[in-house]
């Protein structure tokens, strides 16, 4: 071969590595970008990002357009790079003294090892990680040779690209032109707890968006102030009686029965009082100040009940059961408390949630189950209950009294399911039939608990024979 034609042949060979490069660079940078991104960039930049646009909303053909040409490519390179490769290589080999029958196979292994590495390297690896790391600059590069080429051979691409199309629908799969860039609350949860634990995201942003993003997931049944907690006026009582009932409380608003909160005529706020002169507040009865308050079903979503009572001045909402009876009590300090946790004011009287006691923690029994996970260590397994309270009264299998124990068994996130921690929960305080605070107190495992009894008892019989 002439100095020419070999150096005419590495030209090549370089330009067609240069090709694979920038198909590789188009596909990868292309698959990387968010259509939030492309779009913002085509309605503030200039043509390439209107190219990079409109390569990314055909993003299937794009693809298999990048596929046909890093194909084409690379097949190139092998039949043009190798045998010139190698008979560059055999007067070298032969100055080494390899045997002459050995020179010609030898040298085109060393070709395609040279030809393929510099390829791989130059032609696929590099691009890639750029436009990884770089994608919408990548990206602004390299959609108008993509786009070009994609036209040029639109007849072989919709034969390759409607072949693995029909194979997906054989599947039952039904392909997609776009890559799909929403993320679910559940991804973008994960993701958030991963950004935390990496140190991407500050701990308490993490919580905050963390809590925000399950809130839709919740129901009315879940945010609700129960029944049993709510304190009602009677419709025959007086704008007096409510002003005490708020001194009394703390509370500001109050649910306006007939009864029992099943026939809830209204709702009145402790502001109503002032719109009634002092000499009448004694005889004004509240079912004349009762406003309407609206009712939500216990299985409305977050999303739903924050709307419902956002839309009225009263900003509170009855939760009313499957059987038409009322649950409890929905407020936007309830709403608040869900997603920034507990909200506390100097009105409130009773303990908070959750606060730690000696080795354990004292609890509300009416914190859901996964409450109490996200503020202990407890982690309770799968029942019919929704709140620790509740988890306690399945165990028991009766009402207790204050003071009783039962062991609780919860998992450890880090540990084998099969090998469950022990807790004792003790009942601290009851309110009438429901349990109102409990501790929680981890024991550890079964087996290290045999074996502090087995350690105490050798300690016993060695007391005993001194």
């Amino acid at each position: 071969m002439s100095p020419l034609m070999a150096a005419l042949s590495l030209l090549a060979f370089a330009l067609l590595t240069a090709g694979t490069a920038v198909f590789v660079a188009a596909e990868f940078s292309l698959t990387a970008l968010e259509r939030s991104t492309v779009e913002a960039n085509a309605r503030s930049g200039d043509r390439r990002d209107h190219l990079v646009r409109r390569a990314h909303r055909t993003l299937s053909t794009q693809l298999s357009g990048a596929q046909v040409g890093i194909s084409i490519t690379t097949l190139a390179t092998g039949f043009l790079a190798e045998p010139v490769v190698a008979r560059l290589i055999a007067p070298g080999l032969e100055a080494l003294k390899v045997p002459e029958r050995f020179v010609s196979g030898l040298a085109l292994a060393l070709a395609i090892l040279i030809a393929t590495s510099v390829s791989m390297v130059y032609g696929e690896l590099v691009p890639k990680n750029l436009a990884v790391a770089h994608p919408v600059p990548t990206a602004r590069f390299a959609a108008a040779p993509q786009l070009m080429f994609s036209f040029l051979f639109t007849p072989l691409i919709r034969l390759t690209n409607g072949t693995a199309n029909w194979i997906l629908r054989r599947l039952g799969i039904e392909p997609a032109e776009e890559l799909r860039s929403a993320r679910s609350p559940q991804e973008l949860v994960s993701l958030v707890r991963s950004s935390a634990q990496s140190g991407s995201l500050d701990p308490v942003t993490a919580v905050l968006v963390d809590r925000s993003l399950q809130f839709g997931d919740r129901t009315a049944e879940e945010l609700m102030t129960p029944r049993s907690k709510i304190d009602t006026l009677d419709a025959d009582e007086t704008v007096l009686d409510l002003s005490q009932a708020a001194v009394r409380t703390g509370h500001s608003r109050f649910p306006v029965i007939r009864g029992d909160l099943d026939e809830t005529i209204g709702m009145v706020h402790v502001k109503q009082v002032f719109a009634v002169p002092y000499e009448r507040r004694a005889t004004t009865l509240l079912a004349h100040l009762a406003q309407p308050l609206t009712k939500v079903p216990s299985t409305l979503d977050g999303d739903a009940v924050m709307a419902e009572v956002r839309a009225n001045g009263l900003q509170t909402a009855l939760v009313v059961d499957e059987y038409g009876g009322t649950a409890g009590m929905v407020t936007v300090e309830d709403l608040i408390e869900e997603i920034v946790g507990d909200v506390r004011d100097e009105h409130d009287v009773e303990p908070p949630d959750v606060v730690a006691a000696g080795r354990g923690w004292q609890v509300s029994g009416l914190l859901r189950i996964d409450e109490v996970a996200e503020n202990t260590e407890f982690r309770a397994p799968e029942g019919d209950y929704e709140t620790i309270g509740g988890l306690m009264l399945e165990k028991l299998g009766h009402i207790p009294e204050e003071g009783e124990t039962v062991e609780l068994r919860a998992f450890d996130p880090d540990g084998p399911i099969e090998d469950p921690v022990l807790w004792l929960a003790t009942v601290v305080k009851m309110d009438g039939r429901r349990i109102d605070q409990l501790e929680l107190n981890k024991l550890g495992r079964r087996d290290d608990r045999d074996e502090d009894e087995h350690e105490d008892e050798d300690e016993d019989e060695d007391t005993a024979d001194g």
